[in-house]
């Protein structure tokens, strides 16, 4: 019975978008010669013979797009783009046949462009119209489709989330197939991944939702086995939520999809917008802060003998390695005997001018010609050295997933409190949720929120 509604909410649609496009055809000529009063009115009876072919050529352009399938998941953006694709494709096909079938008539091309925007406007309108009709039927419990979600794990939970919040898709789940019992509240277990041809058997489906966890992927096959033929819709959720740790995506290069499961958001005009936003505040900041870095070298030299800056190899951007610059705050070869370790409240390796450079955090400002030369940005996840990278690695999962962009001065695990010897687990957390929620505003946040915070931060020693 629902699919044979789905059919009537096909012929109904069609019926309706092809009334729509013959009045949109007759709306383009009264607009362009009785709206706008032209000099000469050309006969309607030229143009009604355009009708026969309109209404052919649109009919068989939506169906071309595939306008008339059924939509309960799919995107009113989508959709629209596709009204306006099929549209674009029956002006194009109407010119055509006006050329070389209608020879001996001139027809406005103003009526033309005019009914290919009338078209795209109203066909996309009456479409939204009845879906939000549809939606508000399916709120009330008319119009349902009945699906099972047979899998496990975060993908099966948020096929369940989402179809709980969004009743006005108007399908409701029968249940879960899980090797878990453990299910949501509202939700029947109704046996294990491989009873899903018992499920079928006791009840109607209309949908299956397949989500299983990817370490259950070698199952897939079971599972659709267990469908066989029958004529219920399939719909595979990929485990994107336990791959993906980035920000993803779906491409198709030529025939084939991928599906972007760890992509970096700084690629394109994003790289290019904040190399450019680097370049121009790096140089302001280090052209107002010069004065303030003189006063720093003058009191180094005075203090404490040896270089004033201190070169340490950093790992930065897709684990290259630089020497990132600071203006020095422990003596000559503090490491040499202990080797790479952190810094502590009252480390005796410091300077007397060294522990206030590393409470204000003062020390970090030669940074700014790092940023200059692109090994650094002013904002990002802070760059650690190589044998913390190595330690951090093996024990901190995605750890390295922070390397995908530049290292920053600043980040936003430092103005929350994040820096120096803390948690490692929390640090990366802050590191990427910076890179998947990226944009020039977070980094502007950032800079000002650092202005508070990062020349008082009680873990800066």
């Amino acid at each position: 019975m629902l699919k044979a509604h789905s059919r009537l909410f096909e012929h109904v649609t069609l019926g309706v978008d092809l009334v729509i496009i013959a009045a949109c055809w007759v709306l383009a000529y009264v607009v362009r010669f009785w709206v706008f009063r032209a000099a000469v009115i050309p006969p309607f009876e030229g143009y009604a013979l355009q009708l026969v072919p309109i209404l052919v050529v649109w009919g068989f352009a939506f169906r071309a797009f595939d306008l008339y399938r059924p939509n309960r998941l799919g995107s009113r953006v989508s959709e629209w783009f596709d009204v306006a694709k099929g549209s674009t494709l029956g002006v194009l096909v109407l010119v055509a046949v006006m050329t070389f079938a209608f020879r001996g008539y001139d027809y406005s091309r103003i009526v033309i462009l005019l009914f290919w925007v009338e078209s795209i406007v109203a066909a996309s309108l009456s479409r939204a119209l009845f879906r939000e009709g549809l939606r508000l039927a399916r709120r009330h419990g008319y119009n349902q489709r009945y699906a099972l979600v047979v899998g496990g794990g975060e993908p099966a939970a948020e096929v369940l989330r989402v179809l709980r919040r969004r009743a006005d898709v108007g399908i409701r789940v029968l249940g879960l197939l899980s090797d878990k019992r453990e299910v949501p509240d509202n939700v029947r277990w109704l046996g294990g991944i491989e009873d899903v041809r018992a499920a079928l058997d006791r009840q109607p489906v209309d949908i299956v939702f397949i989500a299983l966890p990817h370490a259950d992927y070698s199952r897939l096959t079971t599972v659709l086995s267990g469908i066989g033929d029958d004529p219920v819709a399939i719909h595979l959720v990929p485990d994107v939520f336990g791959l993906a740790s980035l920000r993803g995506g779906v491409e198709e290069f030529e025939t084939v999809p991928f599906i972007h499961l760890r992509e970096s958001p700084l690629y394109g005009w994003n790289r290019v917008l904040k190399r450019a936003f680097d370049l121009v505040f790096g140089a302001l900041t280090l052209v107002l802060l010069a004065p303030a870095m003189l006063a720093v070298v003058a009191a180094l030299k005075l203090t404490s003998p040896g270089p004033v800056l201190y070169r340490q190899e950093r790992m930065g951007v897709d684990g290259r390695r630089f020497r990132m610059l600071k203006f020095r705050t422990m003596r000559v070869d503090a490491e040499a005997e202990t080797g790479p370790v952190w810094t502590r409240p009252d480390d005796p390796r410091r300077t007397r001018v060294g522990a206030f450079l590393r409470r204000t955090s003062l020390d970090e400002l030669p940074q700014l010609f790092n940023v200059l030369r692109g090994e650094m940005s002013l904002v990002g996840p802070r760059p650690e050295r190589p044998s913390f990278v190595e330690e951090f690695r093996r024990r901190v999962p995605g750890y390295m997933l922070r390397h995908k962009v530049k290292a920053g001065i600043t980040g936003w695990a430092q103005v929350n409190g994040w820096r120096g010897n803390t948690s490692i687990e929390k640090r990366i957390e802050c590191d990427l949720y910076y890179i998947e929620r990226w944009s020039l505003g977070f980094d502007l946040k950032i800079l000002i929120q650092t202005l508070w915070y990062g020349f008082r931060n009680r873990n800066a020693y």
